[in-house]
């Protein structure tokens, strides 16, 4: 996805294996990659997720989008090159917090299905989790929690994905949610279940 620039440098496998750092978590990792439109809930829901499984004694954490473009990604912006370069890093970054053990959620519009393929590329089978927070431009317009629609449709945001750029929907997403139907608790809940019956909450 970008040029490799740097020369003379080797990848350092570590002493610690996956399988050891699981044993001491006390369960598998992953990156849970929220996907969908702006005010569908992603964050919302994810966090919801993270406040779960933190109560139950698993070690995660959250990278989301508008927190990693005020620090690792504030020099992009939201044309087609930038959201194709924001959403590689932070698929490197979700990478090493899989590999350090952690289960991972990142909440990311993520509008474009091949940059999601991409990352989806960067990890063993079973290692990222495509989640779809399905909900309708009328729906998430309604909600606009950051008032984001109220610009695009006023001109002041160009580019805004469901107005003026394109969402592509993910085609085989490990699992959807119905944010048009139903409350945040219950998404988490969905989420958190899969995660069980897919056997990722124990080491083996």
């Amino acid at each position: 996805m970008a040029e490799q620039k740097a020369t003379n440098v080797t990848w350092h496998e570590s002493r610690v294996s996956a399988a050891d750092r699981a044993e001491l978590m006390g369960h598998k990792s992953a990156l849970l990659w929220f996907t969908g439109l702006s005010g569908a809930g992603k964050s919302t829901i994810a966090n919801t997720v993270d406040h779960l499984l933190h109560q139950k004694g698993f070690h995660t954490y959250v990278l989301d989008g508008d927190n990693i473009r005020m620090g690792l990604n504030k020099n992009l912006g939201f044309s087609p090159e930038d959201r194709t370069e924001n959403i590689r890093r932070i698929g490197e970054v979700g990478k090493l917090f899989a590999d350090a053990g952690l289960l991972t959620m990142t909440a990311f519009i993520s509008p474009y299905r091949e940059d999601r393929d991409q990352v989806r590329a960067l990890f063993d089978e079973g290692k990222f989790v495509e989640v779809y927070v399905k909900a309708s431009l009328e729906t998430c317009e309604g909600r606009d929690p950051k008032g984001l629609y109220k610009k695009a449709r006023a001109g002041e945001i160009k580019g805004f994905t469901g107005i003026d750029a394109p969402y592509e929907e993910p085609e085989n997403a490990e699992l959807t949610l119905d944010s048009d139907g139903k409350d945040v608790d219950t998404l988490a809940a969905e989420v958190v279940d899969y995660l069980e019956a897919n056997g990722y909450l124990k080491t083996a």
